[in-house]
């Protein structure tokens, strides 16, 4: 796939910025992904990641890290912080910000290490692409915790995104979930391959953590259908 977001990142951060990235879904027009945003201070950020930055503690993973705003946040904290990405070029901005421990990795082949925080933030449930996923997800995750650890992730319920019927219900084309999406980006001429990106409404994604043994509590909200949630392993939260 071209590394579309990290040429992009690289060319803000040497001074080139002259356009944003574009981006577009199966459902959704064209739409404009501003290049400042990923450079973002603490200050600039939604209160959904500032709360998550908040509860950060001990060894953090921080998972499809950009330009690298979050790990940068919590490494001037103090906090010993991983920052991945499958982007080379996103990984080369963290790397050039001052990130000490800025990795080119698919989270999946991350292996043999723990981590008392685990970060997936700007809807991080999209890299599990699709349903049919979560539980491969979801139990990798759990392997890279600490017996005490924390993942805190968010995510956004696109119901708002269709239809309503009079029975409460929604309206969807074809047969696939409502937060399957189909994603490209575009920047200076050059196109992505498409790829899979998932929304997880709070119902599914509760029920894929308790399937996988995991405890899922919700922290906080946001203002457009998005939230925060904490996933611990279930036996340290007994009922």
């Amino acid at each position: 796939m071209k590394d579309i977001l990290g040429t992009a990142l690289l060319d803000f951060y040497h001074g080139k910025y002259t356009e944003d990235i574009i981006t577009e879904t199966n459902i959704s027009e064209e739409d404009i992904l501003p290049l400042p945003y990923f450079f973002r201070t603490h200050a600039e950020m939604p209160q959904i990641e500032r709360k998550a930055l908040q509860l950060s503690k001990g060894k953090v993973l921080d998972i499809g890290c950009g330009a690298g705003c979050h790990a940068l946040y919590l490494q001037e904290k103090g906090l010993p912080v991983t920052a991945i990405d499958t982007s080379e070029g996103a990984v080369e901005v963290c790397t050039l910000r001052g990130i000490k421990d800025a990795r080119c990795i698919d989270l999946i082949r991350l292996e043999n290490e723990k981590f008392d925080t685990i970060l997936l933030l700007m809807n991080g449930t999209g890299i599990f692409q699709k349903l049919e996923f979560i539980s491969v997800f979801l139990d990798h995750l759990k392997s890279l915790l600490t017996p005490k650890g924390q993942i805190l992730i968010d995510s956004s319920d696109l119901r708002y995104m269709y239809d309503e019927g009079e029975d409460g219900g929604i309206w969807i084309p074809g047969d696939s979930y409502y937060g399957e999406l189909e994603f490209s980006m575009k920047y200076k001429g050059e196109e992505s391959d498409v790829f899979d990106w998932l929304y997880l409404d709070e119902r599914i994604f509760e029920t894929a953590c308790i399937a996988s043994g995991l405890h899922f509590e919700v922290l906080t909200r946001g203002e457009n259908f998005d939230y925060l949630a904490r996933i611990t392993v279930a036996e340290n939260n007994p009922a």
